[in-house]
């Protein structure tokens, strides 16, 4: 599979999980479109850096644009790409945000640890005086 192959079935998998699987409709609320807004903001300016300075670079065959060049950086803006990066790294970083959130409110809604605990763990950590290895 390609890489865009890859982030459009990550896409479908996380959409199907939100709306179906958890229930949680995080993609029906405009809080999260507007907290999405950021992350991407985010997650161009360091795509952007990565793949501008040709840290991270990519074969043309996987992606919709063309191989990262090797004499200079790639397109800002075309051929497949935004802010240096291609396309694919935004489906990507949505599918990971998404699914992210999704989990984090599923648990939430469970009582998955609801009241915050502080002090000492309760298992015995090596070399405390509870521990019988000691």
């Amino acid at each position: 599979m390609s890489y865009t192959q890859l982030a459009l079935l990550g896409i479908v998998v996380v959409v199907l999980l939100d709306l179906f699987v958890f229930r949680t409709r995080l993609l029906r609320r405009r809080a999260f479109w507007a907290a999405y807004a950021i992350v991407v903001f985010f997650q161009l300016v360091t795509n952007g850096i990565l793949t501008g300075l040709r840290v991270v670079r990519y074969d043309g065959e996987q992606i919709i644009g063309s191989t990262t060049p090797v004499d200079g950086p790639p397109p800002f803006l075309g051929d497949g790409r935004i802010a240096f990066a291609p396309v694919e790294d935004l489906m990507f970083g949505f599918a990971l945000v998404v699914l992210t959130q999704v989990l984090w409110v599923w648990l939430g809604r469970r009582g998955v640890q609801r009241t915050p605990y502080s002090g000492p763990p309760r298992i015995p950590m090596p070399g405390q005086a509870d521990d019988p290895r000691a």
